[in-house]
């Protein structure tokens, strides 16, 4: 029997490579755990690193995006979004935005989740699981801007159906009187909340995990549609489940917390065993929050979650950190680093998992590595063998890890 024979099937999923550490460590990854055991032929591979973009016009992108329509599942690594000095340093025609809103799009998006990852037997920030669902789309991040001075503003909206198509509406009108000003205009689509509470919901059930809903709508009015489609789907499809479940009490309501204070209950309620859900921004910066409570980025996961025509989930998996660029100039100046891949690692196990279940592909195999890279990684951890953002300044270099990690697979 060849040694290709012998390996395991990986069944097609797109691959997208990033840079600076994060790019680094994957290919050490790839190498020396990936490679020798599993035949990755069927992966569609894309370069999504800053200069690639700019020499492809963003081409690179666009293929990224239709490929993940057409594979379902999707794991990409910690890429640059360059700022000004990035674009001269690095000899770009100009700065790339995020390329993470248009995925979201692409993908119809439906949520973000980020949700705490655990190693038995490591005392890290909760002592249960803490799930996550960040709106995927609408607010600031696709915002149009323009920096304006004194004069008048006004916002209209023209319906493109109905009895009213064609007519303007004024949104709101006001006078700037500021000499320096900055007018900011962007949306929350609301249609795909349905789908998002189903997902939250239908994960905090399976957990059995209390779930809550997070906004900020006593002030921002336009976000009360949220929480009452929220609301409305959990009434109807899930509260009774959640009583039979043992998770809530006959007569127990779905709980709405203001923003505000769910910055303070993710610090109080270290007990984990909960669920939050909230908009775009919001949940970009509670998930932050959430990070840091839980040891580090490296402890959470980060996959975009959206939906085809057909209803079949699209999954895209990657770190909840960066690029980790201040380690990488570590590096390249000949310094030791500790760089923590977990996080990186859930992504791909995620990314495996789903591919192998969307197509089918030699699937037990595939679940029995995954669950074994991931145990071998818990096990140096409980034993102090792993990165030293865990186990202390005795804890392994970036390199030593992913070797000894080789050695036990």
């Amino acid at each position: 029997m060849s040694a290709n024979a012998s390996k395991i099937t990986a069944a097609p999923m797109v691959y997208v490579r990033g840079e600076e550490m994060t790019a680094y460590v994957m290919d050490l990854i790839r190498a020396k755990w990936i490679e020798p055991r599993v035949d990755t032929t069927a992966w569609r591979e894309f370069d999504l690193r800053a200069k690639n973009r700019d020499d492809t016009e963003d081409q690179v992108l666009r293929d990224v995006i239709e490929a993940g329509k057409a594979v379902k599942a999707i794991f990409k690594e910690p890429t640059v979004t360059p700022t000004a000095d990035q674009v001269k340093r690095l000899g770009l025609r100009k700065s790339w935005g995020s390329p993470n809103g248009a995925m979201r799009r692409g993908w119809n998006g439906i949520t973000i989740s980020r949700d705490t990852i655990h190693i038995d037997g490591v005392e890290l920030g909760y002592k249960k699981p803490v799930f996550f669902e960040r709106h995927a789309v609408g607010g600031e991040y696709a915002a149009g801007y323009k920096n304006v001075g004194k004069g008048t503003l006004v916002t209209t909206f023209t319906p493109s159906e109905g009895p009213d198509a064609g007519k303007p509406v004024e949104v709101d009108s006001r006078t700037i009187t500021d000499n320096e000003a900055a007018v900011v205009t962007y949306h929350n689509p609301y249609d795909n909340v349905h789908e998002l509470a189903r997902f939250f919901f239908g994960r905090c059930l399976e957990a059995k995990i209390t779930p809550y809903v997070v906004t900020k709508k006593t002030v921002f009015k336009w976000q009360e549609p949220f929480w009452q489609i929220m609301k409305k789907v959990f009434d109807e499809e899930y509260k009774s489940k959640f009583v039979d479940a043992g998770v809530m009490k006959s007569g127990d309501e779905l709980v709405h917390l203001l923003s505000d204070a769910a910055t303070m209950k993710l610090v109080q309620w270290r007990q984990g065993g909960f669920g939050m859900a909230a908009h775009n921004y919001d949940g970009d910066v509670l998930t932050d929050e959430l990070a840091q409570i839980h040891k580090s980025p490296g402890f959470i996961t980060s996959n975009l979650v959206g939906v085809d025509e057909n209803g079949t989930l699209i999954k895209e998996f990657e770190a909840s950190h960066g690029t980790v660029a201040d380690m990488d100039e570590a590096r390249l100046r000949g310094e030791e680093t500790s760089l923590n891949p977990l996080g990186m690692v859930e992504g791909l196990i995620g990314a495996m998992n789903h591919a192998a279940d969307v197509h089918n592909v030699d699937k037990e195999r595939t679940l029995a590595f995954t669950a074994k890279m991931r145990a071998v990684i818990h096990q140096l951890f409980r034993e102090g063998k792993g990165t030293r953002d865990l186990s202390g300044p005795s804890g392994l270099t970036t390199e030593q890890f992913v070797d000894a990690v080789a050695e036990r697979l």
